[in-house]
């Protein structure tokens, strides 16, 4: 298990004594919170009525589902520690997700402030050198985020290549930011690639590919970049 930062350590105090729950209860919060880029969390725990589920925009469901008073106080300690999220605070001197081994990004790039996966995409984001890596089938490419402050991020479901990010300017895609380094060709090709993919998707979503033919598909696709 990953040991807080100094940053962090102050983060899950000050909401223990706000919240009036133990400094566990909040850990796990933020921990689930950490894994969904502050817009979601599921969790288990005691203190917190057991089992509960909270996302943004006021869904909350705590295993006590008659105690209101808890129900709100965890929905606050909840959206108290997803601004700390979403602020890049660095609370753990590993990623959520990636507690031991070794890291799939350049590890001159350091300690993410975030990272997740889904399909066939992995991506860490690193505030500090303004840096988001992306590892796309076994690939991995690094972009330059310039001004974006990346919060979180969500993908499609269905298009395996729109992978898009939220920051303080709104939702950003992908393939609006630049390759560090500028490797046209290369994304060039793996954009055709991601764009046949998601072309096969549809077919599949339609009938007209099983799954495992689009399995198969895809695979050999993915061999090509």
């Amino acid at each position: 298990m990953s040991e807080l930062t100094p940053e962090g350590r102050r983060i899950v105090e000050d909401a223990a004594r706000n919240h009036s729950v133990g400094t566990d209860a909040v850990r796990t919060i933020l921990e689930a919170l950490m894994k969904t880029g502050g817009g979601m969390a599921q969790f288990s725990h005691p203190e917190l009525g057991g089992m509960g589920q909270w996302s943004r925009g006021g869904m909350i469901m705590i295993g006590d589902m008659f105690n209101n008073n808890l129900k709100y106080r965890v929905d606050a300690l909840c959206n108290d520690l997803a601004r700390a999220v979403e602020r890049g605070d660095r609370m753990f001197t590993t990623p959520v997700g990636h507690f031991g081994g070794s890291p799939w990004w350049p590890q001159e790039l350091g300690v993410p402030s975030s990272s997740g996966a889904q399909n066939d995409m992995r991506y860490a984001c690193f505030p500090d050198s303004r840096r988001l890596a992306v590892d796309m089938g076994g690939n991995i490419w690094t972009y330059d985020t310039g001004e974006h402050r990346i919060t979180g991020f969500a993908q499609q479901q269905g298009n395996d290549r729109t992978l898009t990010f939220t920051s303080q300017f709104g939702t950003v895609r992908l393939d609006s930011l630049r390759p560090f380094p500028d490797d046209s060709k290369k994304m060039e090709q793996a954009n055709d690639v991601f764009g046949t993919i998601a072309q096969l998707a549809d077919l599949r979503d339609k009938g007209v590919l099983t799954e495992d033919e689009f399995a198969t598909k895809k695979a050999e696709l993915l061999k090509r970049i």
